[in-house]
């Protein structure tokens, strides 16, 4: 979806008067909601497409020059330009679908549905579920990293046990003997670093969550504040 909050929609159909058709029926549903490209064959679209303009929905008629419509979707899947595709056809073809629904077409819809709410309705419904889609992905991505992240610390923080504990013992041992007051700011600064890192330690075996957050460049790290 564009800045603007606009849905950017690529409509390739080589109707020129249906093409207005479908702009004036989405502007009827909702003024302004929904911005039109039209492309009229394979050469253009596929440049379109594989331009700098980001698309949320590609209205594909099937019967197109050149290349038709199902081996433009074909074209995008070899490319592996992820963008949903409606498909638009002048009447209902159970094979056509089916054929479509195969190569992974978000939905069909016979063009005399484009002067009722159905077709507005459908591409909204179609760019909500792409949207719950990416969603769910990066919320299985994000438990991924996490289980990866729990895996790495457990090693690490088992390194850090028994070195703190020895660092522990020998700032107890100079309490012990040392009185400067001098002396004794040092060990503070001691106890106060080895408490630190045992708080960042514990924090980090009790994530419950993947905070990685950027830090330069390519580099992340794990949020603990």
């Amino acid at each position: 979806m564009a800045d603007n909050g606009k849905i950017e929609i690529l409509l390739v159909e080589d109707n020129k008067d249906f093409a207005k058709l479908v702009q004036v029926y989405l502007q009827r549903y909702e003024k302004d909601r929904f911005a039109v490209t039209w492309r009229e064959n394979h050469t253009d679209a596929m440049a379109e497409l594989e331009g700098e303009k980001r698309y949320d929905v590609v209205l594909m008629d099937y019967f197109l020059p050149g290349k038709n419509g199902l081996e433009i979707t074909k074209d995008m899947v070899v490319r592996k330009i992820d963008v949903p595709v409606i498909f638009l056809t002048v009447n209902k073809d159970f094979e056509l679908a089916l054929e479509v629904m195969k190569l992974g077409a978000a939905d069909y819809l016979v063009k005399e549905e484009i002067s009722s709410p159905v077709l507005p309705k459908t591409v909204l419904g179609v760019i909500e579920k792409r949207n719950l889609l990416r969603q769910l992905l990066e919320i299985e991505k994000s438990r991924e990293r996490l289980r990866a992240i729990r895996a790495t610390l457990n090693g690490v923080v088992q390194d850090f046990e028994t070195p703190l504990h020895e660092m522990r013992l020998i700032s107890d041992d100079l309490k012990a003997k040392v009185t400067a007051p001098a002396s004794m700011n040092y060990i503070r600064m001691i106890d106060e670093n080895v408490n630190r890192i045992i708080d960042k330690l514990d924090k980090l075996m009790t994530l419950k969550a993947d905070k990685t957050v950027k830090y330069i460049k390519d580099i992340k790290m794990i949020d603990l504040s």
